[in-house]
């Protein structure tokens, strides 16, 4: 199953159909978590939830397999083309993400834009299934990997390659009002 695709086509009819997450999660039983993990492509999705997915889209199961456009070989696009994500509730945290290369529906790399802003909030470190390339393009940040008292200052120019699992963040560096990194995951 390509849930990539899955979770593309069904933030597609989500919107074409002008529903908000928790209306599509209202009408599936399913929590509104859950739904924004599935488009997001953050957790794996069982049939069954698909098939409420599809109920409550008004849709069959099938179409949310269905691939009209067929990936392209290969696609241009601009930091600042970005399509908007909203990743375990990013932008409480002064985070925002931004999906690269959205429109190649069958690429293995999954390219973000990110930015950072100033946040009162302090989100816990995060885990995924994914390893992940970070480089820093503008500003300061302190990366944390493990435990929080093990941060890095990252500097414009630095990376990290992270394998899968393990426990990471990136925050803000006292003094810095903006910083932007490329990520990718794979």
């Amino acid at each position: 199953m390509d849930l990539v695709n899955v979770a593309h086509k069904i933030r597609q009819l989500r919107l074409k159909q002008q529903l908000t997450i928790d209306q599509l999660a209202a009408r599936s039983a399913l929590s509104k978590g859950y739904i924004s993990r599935v488009e997001n492509f953050r957790t794996g999705v069982s049939l069954r939830a698909l098939n409420q997915i599809a109920a409550a889209l008004g849709v069959e199961v099938i179409e949310l397999f269905r691939n009209e456009n067929a990936s392209p070989e290969y696609v241009f696009g601009h930091v600042n083309e970005g399509e908007f994500i909203d990743r375990n509730q990013s932008e409480a945290f002064g985070i925002r993400y931004h999906a690269l290369a959205f429109e190649k529906t069958d690429r293995t790399m999954n390219p973000f834009f990110i930015e950072y802003r100033p946040s009162d909030r302090r989100r816990e470190l995060l885990q995924h299934e994914s390893q992940e390339f970070f480089v820093l393009l503008e500003g300061e940040v302190d990366f944390l990997i493990g435990v929080p008292e093990n941060a890095r200052r990252l500097k414009k120019g630095d990376t990290v390659y992270l394998d899968a699992q393990l426990p990471h963040g990136a925050v803000l560096a006292p003094g810095c009002e903006y910083a932007s990194a490329l990520v990718i995951y794979h």
